[in-house]
């Protein structure tokens, strides 16, 4: 009977952390203690390795920071702008309806860090740097 009980007892915590899975790259969940900022910088990290972009994870990291200080909710002051990468708001949609896949199961919203990155860096992979870049003289 103890072994049976054991042996649920460690499936248990596995089975919860399978729950929070999302479909999709890059779904890097927020670890104990970790930043906001610092799980962006992972996401990005992620996302720049599936999907190569001109200077690589370093270059996009740092024009997140210099677009939003690498947080995700930032909306500049006349809300024209949303997120990390600070995407047009008007833009938006057809961004997100270009660059992400319905199977990946991501937020909609651009204010959601692991969309918001991808997008940006499907689209640099793509396109280059365009208006971002030399942001934050990166």
């Amino acid at each position: 009977m103890l072994i049976p009980l054991l042996a649920l007892a460690l499936l248990v915590p596995a089975a919860s952390a399978i729950a929070h899975h999302r479909p999709g790259p890059c779904d890097v969940h927020q670890r104990e203690n970790e930043t906001v900022r610092s799980q962006m910088k992972r996401i990005i990290r992620c996302a720049a390795e599936r999907w190569e972009v001109p200077g690589g994870a370093g270059t996009a990291i740092c024009i997140a920071k210099a677009e939003s200080n690498l947080d995700p909710e930032v909306v500049s002051a006349g809300g024209d702008y949303l997120g990390l990468y600070q995407h047009s708001a008007e833009a938006w949609p057809d961004r997100y309806d270009t660059w992400t896949r319905p199977g990946w199961e991501l937020d909609e919203s651009a204010l959601s860090g692991r969309t918001n990155a991808i997008v940006a860096i499907r689209m640099v992979s793509e396109n280059g740097w365009g208006a971002w870049s030399g942001v934050g003289d990166c």
